[in-house]
């Protein structure tokens, strides 16, 4: 009974290698068919596939330069600018809409009746808005009602609000990256405020009731013991947000904000590489996807209960 229940084993293990195989191989037929009439398709309209248009000027402005631009560059250069722009937002997005999730969610929680209810209906209402209406709703509706420049409104003399945007002592954000950003911060966070509570209440009772029996204030209770052990619970799903919102972040295109995808299309426009420009935008989001992924497995390798 045993050798046959070995000899069973080992004939799964074999079909299963043997099925595998046989999928690589028709993916990879599958692959070099396309390829083959991609060449095809680019040899009739006399065009061949390469990179080397990124050498090219790229004769085009754009509204926001962290890093030295000028028209007269290439366009690789071009492209560097919109993705250090895309960073810029995406990184700032995951800090803020972390920041207010985690508010919310403690807040949906609250015993304070109006504490509460606010939170449910910003959860409710961000959620349940498409990110593109709250993204047209903060740069016409607000940013685009703020007064010009020179009648910019002043607060304590540090922070400018105008068309423009906000303007800092140290550093200026422009209407369409405030807008962008502030469109992803609460759409993202509504979702990340529910993650939060559902991490919070999978927390055994009898943790809470064990850390108020030592007399620790609430705050102290959520902060030093409730929420550490949510984290197990909050950080895989909280990964797949900085996955959507580093996606999301592409609707930069409809505020004017020049992220990489904007960079990227006008960059087709002018070359008609098609085929080479849509590949780097798959590349530059699938390398971004992964870094996040492995950056967040990695913290949550480390918030796993150690078993002993």
């Amino acid at each position: 009974m045993h050798n046959f229940k070995s000899s069973l084993g080992r004939g799964r293990s074999f079909w299963h290698i043997i099925v595998q195989l046989i999928t690589v191989f028709l993916v990879a037929f599958l692959v070099a068919i396309l390829w083959i009439n991609l060449n095809r398709n680019l040899q009739q309209l006399g065009i061949q596939f390469g990179f080397d248009f990124l050498k090219q000027q790229a004769s085009f402005d754009i509204g926001e330069t962290p890093i030295a631009y000028k028209p007269s560059d290439t366009y690789s250069r071009a492209l560097w600018v919109g993705l250090i722009n895309s960073l810029r937002v995406a990184i700032a997005g995951m800090f803020l809409a972390t920041i207010v999730g985690i508010f919310a969610g403690i807040a949906r929680l609250s015993d304070n009746w109006l504490v509460r209810n606010i939170s449910v209906v910003y959860v409710e209402v961000f959620r349940n808005t498409p990110l593109l209406l709250q993204l047209l709703f903060w740069y016409s509706a607000v940013f685009l009602s703020l007064p010009n420049t020179e009648n910019k409104i002043s607060f304590f003399n540090i922070v400018y609000l105008s068309q423009n945007g906000v303007q800092f002592p140290w550093f200026k954000l422009s209407s369409e990256f405030f807008a962008l950003l502030m469109g992803l911060t609460c759409y993202t966070g509504a979702f990340i405020a529910e993650i939060v509570r559902g991490g919070i209440q999978s927390v055994p009772k009898g943790q809470w009731e064990a850390a108020r029996s030592l007399g620790l204030k609430p705050s102290l209770v959520m902060r030093l013991v409730i929420f550490p052990q949510a984290l197990r619970v909050i950080v895989p799903p909280l990964t797949s947000q900085y996955l959507n919102l580093t996606k999301n972040s592409s609707l930069a295109i409809a505020v004017g904000y020049p992220d990489i995808y904007f960079v990227a299309s006008t960059t087709f426009n002018q070359t008609g590489r098609a085929v080479e420009v849509m590949f780097l935008i798959m590349f530059t989001y699938l390398t971004l996807s992964l870094t996040i992924s492995v950056v967040m497995n990695f913290f949550n390798r480390m918030v796993m209960i150690k078993e002993r």
